[in-house]
């Protein structure tokens, strides 16, 4: 077993190489392991990043960034101008997982790896849900983390006919 500054040398060792795939050949695959943007994207899912620059992405893509040493896939709320201390104003991104009440601090373009281009769950491309999609069962998992881990292991339970009725919007493609 790894020992927590093994797995967190690991760990950052991983994230270097996904960051350096990206930045070089503009395309990365990478599976999700968080709740933070349930129900649209589930742990397990393979998600395809393609590199994207900040005058690229707009209010509702699913952006890939890295903050604190750690990637995050998350929803743009806004687009905005704004300064860290002691630097100039330029162009960021606000934000949020699917499921979490807050915003993430401002998106620089230094962090912004790419957009989620594709989702793929249970060997299946699914359409990526817009925010909007399935907000109720959004707002049901904000109010729990014991509700989200319930949900998670319930949907990954059901077959795939069961799973498109809890989806609504979001469709299997072929």
């Amino acid at each position: 077993m790894l020992r927590e500054d093994q797995e967190f040398a690991s760990i950052e060792s991983a994230c270097g190489l996904a960051e350096e795939v990206i930045r070089t050949f503009g395309v990365v695959r990478l599976r999700v392991f968080g709740t933070s943007m349930a129900p649209a994207i589930l742990p397990g899912d393979l998600v395809s990043i393609e590199r994207a620059s900040l005058n690229e992405i707009s209010t509702g893509d699913v952006v890939l960034f890295q903050q604190r040493g750690r990637f995050f896939v998350h929803r743009v709320v806004d687009c905005k101008r704004a300064a860290a201390a002691g630097t100039h104003e330029e162009a960021c991104l606000i934000t949020r997982g699917d499921r979490l009440r807050n915003d993430d601090p401002p998106v620089n373009s230094s962090e912004v790896l790419g957009r989620v281009v594709s989702l793929e769950r249970n060997h299946r491309k699914v359409e990526i849900p817009g925010r909007d999609s399935n907000r109720w069962i959004a707002r049901l998992l904000r109010a729990s983390d014991r509700l989200t881990y319930l949900y998670v292991r319930f949907f990954v339970s059901l077959s795939d006919d069961r799973r498109s009725f809890f989806l609504g919007r979001a469709k299997c493609q072929s």
